[in-house]
This record gives C-alpha cells, structure tokens and sequence, in this order.
C-alpha cells in the first residue's frame, strides 16, 4: 500500500462540510465530472460515501498524475479512470454527466479559462443537473475576510492571472451559459460552496 502519497491539508479540513451538502444534492444514481481531482482526496472520500455515485475524476494534463496512485491504491468500484481535462481544449473528453463539481480551482485559473468551464458545463449538464463550485469568492468586489485579501494577494504575487473570483461576474457568467446560482453555502475557512442549477 502506497503511503507516501500527494496530500492536502485544505481538502483534509473541508471534505466533510462539502460532503454534507453534496449529499444532498447528488442524491440520486448519476455521474459527477469532478474538474481538478488534484490530490485524489475529495474523489476517495465522497465516493466512498456516495456509493450511489459514479465519479469521474480529471486534471490538467499538466496535473493529472497527482491524483493517480491514491485513486489506484482506493479501487473503488464507483471511481471511474482519472482523465486528462483542459477546459480550453475542444472537444472535452467527457460528454455527459448528471452533475459537476469543482474545488478550488476558479482563484488558479485564468479568467479565461473560468469562462471555458462554465460554457463546457453548460453545454452539457442536463435539466436538473447542478455544478458546485467551492473556494473563496469576493461579494462585490469586496473580501469577505482578512485572510482572504492576504491569500489574493499571495496568488497574484505567484502569476498575475490568478485571483479571487467575485461571486457577482460567476453568476452572470452562469447565466450566459443557462444556469441559475440556486444555492450559496457559507463553509470553514471563509469559503463557499457556489449552487449552479440548470432549470430548464
């Protein structure tokens, strides 16, 4: 058994607050397209948890070995093969799910590429579907907490193309591509966990 594996202490600290909302919303047999598996650690723990679920894990090709040895060393039978995702890319590998989730990945990407998710998303969640978004968001323009303007401007500091996303731009971002912010989480940590239903 693999031990010396990628870890995350973040995802460690907020698998279970994302888990008890997910619950409730991927409450039903579907598959979930998991955008920036990263360490592997969010797939292991709501899969294990969500037996129902048949979860597809991606990255960037850059990314995507990160997460393999822990979802090889898991074998579970509801995780399907990690693969290779970069939003800007088309076509994306993957066609159809039920729903889609995505964590702390939005404050890594280029505005550009924030864009590239929500079409491709959009363009394939059903009637129904959700996409949930966690991370750090700004309300208006404004951090909702000191640590979140110190850890925007360490992002920016690493490469000017990242940032805290402002929770106003993702909801009109969503709703050019058809979806409806339905639901805001407040989660530990001064995070998020953002709500994108398709309604119709």
């Amino acid at each position: 058994m693999a031990t010396n594996l990628p870890y995350s202490q973040a995802c460690e600290n907020n698998k279970t607050p994302i888990l008890e909302k997910l619950r409730k919303i991927f409450n039903a047999p579907g598959k979930v397209l998991e955008i920036g598996t990263g360490t592997g650690q969010h797939a292991v723990h709501f899969a294990t948890t969500m037996p129902h679920l048949q979860w597809q894990p991606t990255d960037h090709p850059d990314a995507v070995d990160s997460c393999r040895a822990r979802l090889e060393q898991a074998a579970l039978p509801n995780i399907l093969p990690v693969i290779e995702l970069d939003v800007g890319a088309a076509p994306w590998p993957v066609e159809t799910f039920t729903w889609a989730f995505s964590a702390n990945t939005a404050h890594i990407m280029a505005w550009t590429e924030v864009e590239q998710m929500f079409r491709g998303i959009g363009e394939r969640l059903p009637k129904g579907g959700a996409f949930c978004l966690y991370g750090p968001f700004n309300n208006q323009g404004r951090y909702t907490s000191e640590s979140n303007r110190q850890f925007d401007q360490y992002l920016k500091a690493r490469s000017p193309h990242m940032g805290i996303r402002d929770l106003e731009d993702l909801r009109a971002l969503a709703e050019s591509v058809g979806l409806t912010l339905a639901e805001n989480h407040a989660m530990p940590a001064n995070n998020q966990l953002l709500v994108f239903r398709r309604l119709s």
